[in-house]
């Protein structure tokens, strides 16, 4: 059994604690978190120990989990490397290209296992879906999401539209040839809406749009095959794939099991139902993490995955910066 630490008891650290009580591959030994006010209340909530600094939990664990907020994350992830702990660490764990490849060579000098966070890889919808979206020509996503006070100051690509630009990355393997990025500032000083596209070697393209703005939470995706596109709702765990009748599947891999409702639509094309597990995203990715440590197996999303994202997330932000400064100077000598 793993003995394994939170450090972060906000939101996200309390769910960590709680899932992690539940799985049997993990000891969990208790969490540090720097407001005792928190410390307390998270302490009888869930009957564990609230250790009195980061450096005691990390002496006693085998495991960290990294929950606090970003700036914090890289420097107790150095030390939490450095003492040869696993590390499980929560997106984006530094907006830093030097931060991230100095964890990744003290993580290969030490010889543990690191992953990130990425949830939407182990979405219940996105993994029925796998199988049938193989290597997508294009991709189109929608990350949708109400104002929120609390994240206002980071930028909304490495707040929201990240974890779509892992998966994207995570189908389409091949070498990004261009970027390109727009952004809108509505109520912000930075933007509120950007949409992105990213165009393949291979021919393949994503167009990725993030709001922090809506009305309402919506988390879409459709991923375009040569005969077929498959529709994934992150948020409510559904998934469809639109196709010809009787157009055999080009993925030669076994088909995910489909409901027995399909619905004709026009011109031969049929609307089937994609069967979905109900599954718990965050419990799944702690599961995978303790098996990959206790098998010695290479974590599904391991810390060059994240860094891959992060590299991508910040060349659209460039892109967005150029733009506004290209505009800003138009605006000057008009």
């Amino acid at each position: 059994m793993l003995k394994i630490g939170v450090l972060g008891a906000g939101n996200l650290g309390k769910t960590h604690i709680r899932l992690l009580k539940e799985i049997d591959s993990y000891e969990l030994i208790g969490f540090y978190d720097p407001s005792t006010k928190i410390s307390a209340e998270v302490a009888n909530e869930f009957s564990i120990r609230a250790f009195p600094s980061a450096e005691m939990l990390l002496e006693e664990c085998d495991v960290i989990d990294i929950t606090t907020p970003t700036p914090l994350q890289y420097k107790v992830a150095e030390k939490a490397i450095k003492l040869s702990k696993h590390v499980f660490i929560e997106k984006p764990y530094t907006h830093s290209a030097w931060e991230t490849k100095s964890l990744m060579r003290l993580a290969i000098e030490a010889n543990i296992k690191v992953q990130v966070g990425q949830i939407e890889r182990f979405n219940p919808a996105f993994l029925a879906s796998k199988k049938h979206i193989g290597n997508p020509h294009y991709i189109e996503t929608h990350r949708l999401a109400p104002v929120n006070s609390q994240t206002e100051s980071l930028s909304v690509v490495m707040d929201l539209m990240i974890n779509d630009i892992d998966i994207v990355l995570s189908l389409v393997k091949a070498n990004i040839r261009k970027i390109s990025a727009t952004g809108v500032s509505v109520v912000n000083d930075s933007p509120d809406i950007v949409n992105a596209r990213i165009d393949f070697d291979n021919g393949a393209v994503a167009n990725l749009t993030a709001s922090r703005i809506s009305l309402e939470s919506k988390h879409r995706s459709r991923f375009f095959r040569r005969d077929a596109y498959i529709k994934v709702d992150f948020l409510e765990n559904t998934a469809n794939i639109v196709r010809q009748e009787n157009k055999n599947s080009e993925i030669t891999e076994p088909t995910v099991s489909l409901e027995e409702g399909t619905r004709k639509l026009l011109n031969n094309m049929n609307l089937e139902t994609i069967e979905v597990t109900p599954s718990d995203a965050i419990k799944m990715q702690l599961e995978s993490f303790a098996s990959a440590i206790i098998n010695n197996t290479r974590p599904l999303v391991p810390i060059d995955d994240g860094y891959n994202a992060m590299d991508v997330a910040n060349k659209i932000i460039d892109q967005l910066s150029l733009n506004a400064n290209f505009a800003a100077a138009h605006t000057i000598i008009a």
